[in-house]
């Protein structure tokens, strides 16, 4: 019988489940709205519809664990929400256990970001490396890190940050409240705010004008276009951003020495806007010797990679548990 983990990507706009067998095929889906000004319990209500659904589909089948992939700070060893900006009021939830007390099976909660870096590794653009990087470059720049073919977690399962790195002493300030992290330097966010400041003070762009003289509907993906047509600023701004990303990624390879770097996000579909510069620094700064047998490719998982990774996690559990390791509790 064909082992079954049940996938639930909880986000800041929808929740989304689904049945992912050990290869990573998907066999059912389900997505709900995540409403999640309306707080907690009808956020866990609704989480609760989708895993439902999902298990009455899964009727008869070998559903071995629910993988929850969830935006941190979280602590995995204790299956806690610590907080999270994007759902209001979610301060240390008990998630796993809520779950598990209500469904009769083993819960795993992780990071979203850090079980994406697992998706790629096991199902992925990452397949058959045992060292690997993920950087999804999207609002913000999060991501994790696959060490030996295991997920770096950290003392507290807070590791794998790679948008908090400072990377500018007196740089932007970052939606964490500190000055120069990565996130504020080259995120999708970071982006459309330069931009922004450019036209502000006066810089002749045609991102204005795709604009439509509306600086609120300035974002990446419009500053992308005008690049993509030939606009100076543009380019001047996601070249400014493949510089950072790039020094951020040479900082990740002196320090964990992976064989692969996977690129998700939107922003990082701008291609070779993003990619060029982004390559050229690593090319010019990261060591020879941590350049062999190295690359970096984007990610084939699409929207897929947060309920892979989720079910990737759950995958994890067991198979650790026959080889005598117990997860910390």
């Amino acid at each position: 019988m064909e082992r079954l983990a049940l996938a639930v990507d909880l986000g800041g706009t929808q929740i989304r489940g689904a049945l992912v067998d050990a290869q990573g095929r998907m066999s059912e889906r389900v997505s709900t709205l995540t409403l999640a000004q309306e707080g907690v319990q009808p956020v866990i209500a609704r989480m609760m519809d989708v895993i439902r659904s999902l298990r009455g589909k899964a009727e008869g089948e070998n559903l071995e664990a629910i993988g929850v992939g969830a935006p941190g700070p979280l602590d995995p060893w204790r299956g806690l929400i610590r907080s999270t900006p994007n759902l209001l009021g979610w301060h240390d939830v008990p998630l796993r256990d809520i779950l598990a007390d209500e469904f009769g099976l083993p819960v795993y909660l992780g990071n979203d970001a850090n079980l994406a870096a697992l998706a790629e590794h096991r199902f992925g653009a990452g397949k058959g490396s045992a060292n690997l990087i993920y950087l999804t470059i999207s609002t913000g720049i999060g991501g994790g890190i696959v060490s030996e073919g295991q997920l770096v977690h950290g003392r507290h399962g807070l590791a794998s940050e790679p948008g908090h790195m400072v990377l500018e002493r007196e740089g932007p300030l970052c939606g964490c409240g500190k000055k120069g992290c990565l996130e504020a330097l080259a995120s999708g966010t970071a982006i459309a705010r330069e931009a922004r400041e450019a036209l502000m003070a006066g810089r002749p762009s045609l991102i204005r004008e795709l604009g439509g003289g509306e600086l609120h509907r300035v974002d990446a993906r419009l500053v992308a276009e005008a690049a993509q047509r030939g606009d100076p600023l543009a380019q001047e701004i996601y070249h400014r951003a493949g510089f950072y990303i790039g020094l951020g990624i040479v900082n990740l390879m002196h320090l964990f020495n992976p064989e692969v770097v996977v690129l998700g996000g939107g922003v990082s579909q701008a291609g070779d806007l993003l990619l060029a510069p982004l390559r050229e620094v690593v090319a010019e700064r990261a060591l020879a010797s941590f350049q062999e047998d190295f690359s970096i490719v984007l990610s084939g998982l699409g929207d897929d990679v947060g309920l892979l990774g989720a079910a990737a996690w759950a995958f994890s559990h067991p198979a650790q548990e026959e080889s005598g390791v117990r997860w910390p509790r």
